[in-house]
């Protein structure tokens, strides 16, 4: 049995680790720090909740350390990419861990949060900057942070990335940055353009690999139920009134759409949360900590934030909407069995969701056991709905147009449609008209999550 001893890691590291839950090298972690702690750039992908935060981390700040004096003004030492919020928060509550009792300084920064306050905590310089790239830029357009030195460059959860329409922000970093570096990527999943971005990024990349990409973790139970989108309310009451006491995390499609069905199951007695790219930065860690200490039952959250989400007791996983990226299913049901438990996933399917069950059981390479309901039949799929018609109907209401959602069904309102469109984008997805071609392949990423402006 390999150690992290054995791994050849600082004895500075070694004892901040002993203080942790981590004794033995995950697969992942240890595959991957031998090349790290060798300098080799490197590809490494493992499904979410394998360790690869500590794959990346230990090996990082293993070489930080033999430095040996501070960085200058302004400066970075090694730089940390990652999609969304709860993520770059989670890295960092991480690091500090495996810091402690060291001079190795971290620092975090993210959209939604002062931009001031993060400028002054860059300019003495950090030797582990942990960001979002919007941010990032914002900083480096303001000269409040210079790449110029910066010989380590890590890109976690890169799929996710490259979905959120982040490679446009990471061509620019990149410009930042001394070609003379390693750099690291990780994904959970290898769609084809990540492995353009590692051909653009990476210098003859080791890569390592500890599970099929899009296998979900052995220990989900997983099913299908197939229901109306009108039934979809009430049917998720009935599970989650089956297992009183544990927590569950439920997704939605769309930031309204998810808030909404939280202040629905909220006026049916449960203890909710939510979180999605309109709640502020201080709203969104209330509401994980809230969820994290047991103080809520349930979480309703979109994609965007579902990276960061690492809680351990999370029990079951709903998928109130189904995915419109197969890719996502993984991530969404690997938020629980997490630490070697068990877990538990329902999706529900309705008519017009076929073709997203489809494409994920497609990637799964085997179909989703029914728990519930009948496959839909070809004629009820074609007559479904298409995205954007029916847009006044409300999760919960039975598939009644117009009325607000609340315990107590209204009276309706008819003409009077929600706007909101689908997947909560104010115009759809895909590659703007006169964006070039980056580096290394050709991209269609999707516009973040109901943003208009820069992500991050």
């Amino acid at each position: 049995m390999t150690t992290f001893a054995e791994l050849g890691l600082s004895p500075k590291i070694l004892k901040a680790l002993e203080k942790t839950t981590l004794k033995t090298p995950t697969p992942i972690q240890a595959q991957a720090i031998p090349h790290i702690m060798q300098g080799r750039d490197l590809m490494g992908l493992a499904q979410t909740g394998t360790g690869k935060t500590a794959a990346f981390g230990l090996p990082l700040l293993h070489r930080l350390l033999d430095i040996g004096h501070p960085p200058g003004p302004k400066n970075v030492r090694a730089l940390i990419l990652a999609p969304t919020r709860e993520l770059i928060g989670q890295i960092k509550d991480n690091f500090e861990v495996f810091t402690k009792g060291t001079a190795v300084k971290v620092t975090m920064v993210v959209g939604g949060a002062s931009l001031f306050k993060q400028a002054q905590a860059l300019s003495k310089g950090t030797d582990v900057l942990v960001a979002t790239p919007g941010r990032l830029i914002d900083l480096l357009e303001r000269g409040d942070v210079s790449l110029e030195k910066c010989g380590y460059l890590v890109l976690d959860e890169a799929d996710h990335m490259l979905d959120m329409g982040f490679i446009h922000s990471l061509r620019k970093i990149a410009k930042h940055i001394p070609l003379k570096r390693q750099t690291l990527l990780f994904s959970a999943t290898m769609p084809k353009d990540i492995g353009e971005i590692a051909d653009t990024y990476l210098r003859d990349p080791v890569k390592v690999q500890v599970a099929p990409p899009g296998k979900p973790v052995e220990r989900i139970s997983q099913g299908v139920h197939y229901l109306p989108t009108g039934d979809k309310a009430k049917v998720l009451e009935e599970y989650l009134k089956k297992h009183p006491g544990e927590q569950a995390l439920v997704f939605g499609r769309t930031k309204h759409g998810s808030e909404k069905l939280a202040k629905l199951l909220a006026a049916w007695g449960f203890k909710v949360g939510s979180i999605h790219g309109n709640k502020s930065q201080n709203q969104r860690d209330r509401t994980l900590t809230e969820f994290r200490g047991g103080e809520l039952e349930v979480l309703v959250a979109t994609d965007v934030a579902a990276r960061g989400i690492d809680i351990p007791t999370v029990r079951h996983v709903y998928n109130y909407d189904m995915p419109n990226v197969p890719e996502n299913y993984v991530h969404r049901i690997g938020r629980t069995a997490r630490a070697g438990a068990d877990g538990s996933s329902i999706s529900f399917c309705a008519p017009a969701e076929m073709s997203e069950l489809q494409a994920i059981e497609k990637l799964l390479k085997a179909p989703l056991p029914v728990v519930g309901g009948a496959p839909w039949a070809a004629d009820v799929v074609a007559a479904a709905p298409k995205p954007g018609q029916n847009r006044g109907q409300r999760p919960g209401n039975g598939g009644r147009q117009g009325q607000k959602l609340t315990a107590k069904p209204q009276g309706a309102r008819p003409g009077k449609p929600s706007g909101q469109r689908p997947g909560g984008q104010g115009k759809p997805g895909g590659q703007r008209q006169g964006q070039g071609k980056p580096q290394g392949g050709s991209f269609a990423p999707r516009r973040p999550e109901g943003q208009n402006r820069r992500p991050g």
